[in-house]
């Protein structure tokens, strides 16, 4: 129910969260100028999990579930009208009481590599520590610079930036969408944070296939609340919905989740859907890539082709 004319939009209070959320109330309120928006932000296990100086040794402390539950459970409860998410966040399988009601326009869903010297991947010198929670990144890395060291490292992408600055390692992965919405601008291969500045090189997706849902706000809601679907409708970018429709699907098939070394990708042009796959088995260092084309309508159709594909 909503609380009279206002939308109560729930997020987590990280600072790409909120600026995310942000987003989305700007643009409820530019299709709808009579609509109050509230922000509610939500303490999440994962932020717990995120402050705690033990995270490097957690090894599930980046499992899907962790920055959503809680949101979930205040959507569920009726305590927000729409749960803002990272849409890679998101689990495969949805709560049944629970639907994706709109997503905003997709940015940029490529991996930027930050370093503190010059030179990009191929710059770092072998033993370089290079930091990064995710397991697929750290894989795609293994695959292409097998002479790095890897270190877990967690947390928002100010305090990646703060561990980078203070020499802990190397260079850092983090995701190009975030640093843009953060204010930097990682296409011009630079990065200023405080009086530090970075080098940035966005990694070529063919090789560093993005997460799924990577670059995606995801507007969450309750199944039955037609009102609040009928207010996201027009702020809702439908070639986004089908591609990160057509991601899910194949992760859902996969039983993908952050503990999976797997990156998907679906694209549009004209009509027709791209839709790529790259899945590591380790101990195995290269992966299995394979994609499918097809009308863009067909999303969950060109999954499954996906899917039977990489488990041939």
């Amino acid at each position: 129910m909503h609380r009279g004319n206002t939308i109560v939009l729930g997020t987590r209070g990280s600072e790409l969260a909120r600026t995310q959320t942000q987003m989305v109330a700007n643009a409820l309120r530019n299709a709808h100028p009579g609509r109050q928006i509230e922000i509610a932000v939500i303490k999440t296990s994962g932020d717990e999990r995120a402050s705690d100086q033990a995270l490097g040794s957690d090894r599930h402390a980046g499992r899907k579930g962790l920055f959503t539950a809680e949101i979930e459970r205040a959507l569920r409860c009726g305590e927000i009208d729409v749960a803002v998410h990272s849409a890679k966040d998101l689990p495969s399988e949805a709560n049944e009481q629970l639907v994706i009601g709109a997503v905003l326009p997709r940015a940029d869903a490529r991996d930027v590599l930050v370093t503190r010297e010059e030179g990009g991947l191929h710059g770092l010198r072998a033993k370089d520590v290079i930091g990064t929670g995710s397991v697929r990144r750290q894989c795609q890395l293994r695959w292409q610079r097998p002479d790095l060291q890897l270190a877990d490292l967690r947390g928002n992408v100010p305090t990646r930036l703060r561990k980078l600055g203070e020499g802990n390692c190397a260079a850092i992965l983090l995701a190009t969408a975030g640093l843009e919405r953060l204010g930097h601008a990682p296409s011009t291969g630079r990065i200023a944070v405080d009086a530090l500045t970075f080098f940035a090189e966005i990694l070529d997706p063919e090789i560093f296939l993005p997460a799924g849902g990577q670059g995606v706000i995801a507007l969450q809601i309750r199944r039955e609340d037609e009102e609040t679907n009928e207010l996201l409708r027009p702020i809702d970018h439908g070639a986004t919905r089908c591609c990160l429709r057509a991601e899910r699907e194949f992760l859902r098939l996969l039983g993908g989740d952050c503990a999976t070394p797997v990156g998907t990708l679906a694209t549009i042009e004209k009509g027709v859907m791209t839709l790529r796959a790259q899945l590591f088995t380790p101990p195995t260092a290269t992966p299995r890539s394979r994609r499918v084309e097809g009308v863009a309508k067909s999303a969950e159709e060109l999954s499954r082709r996906l899917w039977e594909m990489i488990n041939e």
